[in-house]
């Protein structure tokens, strides 16, 4: 049978981020996936919990573990592996509950921003019917937690990964990047001595830590900081944005 699939962005770490909207659609649902992703992020869980709370949504929660990735494979093999066994426990998970009705998921973030949700959805069979109720996204946060702009004036932005800034460097011709996914730190990888870093962790959450300033003096601050808020609390969120100095 058929179902109606609802995507809800919430944000990242800030329930005050999710939507009027969104709110609404959690009252509206028939069920609930919430995942539980190990004890070392269960503070995601509660919040995510917190969040259904407050919406004052009344349908049935079923929670669902994630499971890990292949360490064996290649990467774009481990990845895919691994959305084929979320979609599996996506589809155990309501087909358990028998829902009469719309079924929800609260996605971290934004569900089309560096997000494979998605993805994910596609492969449930029969396909079901998708609804994308959007979210703040990481960069939204990081780039008001600093009061900057996205983007230089009438400037493009490159949004990329750290697997890509690692293997390929500086993007040509780019003038602002953008690095979600990242992490190996992979800023350290860029042999230039102009670029201004504006970094976050933990974005909208009560944890969250900023950083920003000449990247061959920030970058090991940044460095330090999150292999320190790593050991402190199990996992990590960040992302950051480069630009070359005097560019506005």
């Amino acid at each position: 049978m058929r179902i109606d699939l609802w995507l809800i962005g919430i944000g990242t770490g800030n329930p005050e981020h999710v939507t009027l909207e969104a709110q609404r659609a959690l009252r509206e649902a028939a069920l609930i996936l919430v995942p539980q992703k190990g004890p070392d992020k269960s503070d995601l869980a509660v919040l995510r919990h917190r969040i259904i709370a407050d919406a004052g949504a009344t349908a049935p929660v079923q929670e669902f573990d994630y499971p890990t990735r292949d360490p064996s494979l290649p990467y774009k093999d481990r990845v895919r592996a691994w959305h084929d066994e979320i979609a599996c426990r996506w589809q155990d998970a309501i087909a358990k509950a028998k829902p009469d009705g719309p079924v929800a998921l609260l996605v971290w973030g934004d569900p089309s921003l560096y997000d494979s949700t998605l993805r994910i959805a596609s492969r449930l069979d029969p396909t079901p019917t998708l609804r994308v109720l959007p979210g703040i996204t990481a960069l939204n946060a990081l780039t008001a937690a600093h009061a900057i702009p996205f983007n230089t004036l009438a400037g493009a932005v490159t949004v990329t990964t750290g697997r890509r800034l690692r293997d390929h460097g500086w993007p040509e011709g780019a003038e602002t990047v953008a690095v979600m996914l990242d992490g190996q730190c992979s800023f350290q990888a860029l042999d230039r001595d102009d670029l201004i870093i504006w970094w976050g962790a933990y974005l909208g959450m009560a944890e969250q830590i900023l950083d920003h300033g000449p990247l061959d003096l920030t970058g090991p601050r940044i460095v330090a900081a999150r292999a320190q808020a790593r050991a402190d609390h199990g996992w990590i969120m960040d992302t950051y944005l480069l630009r070359p100095k005097g560019l506005t």
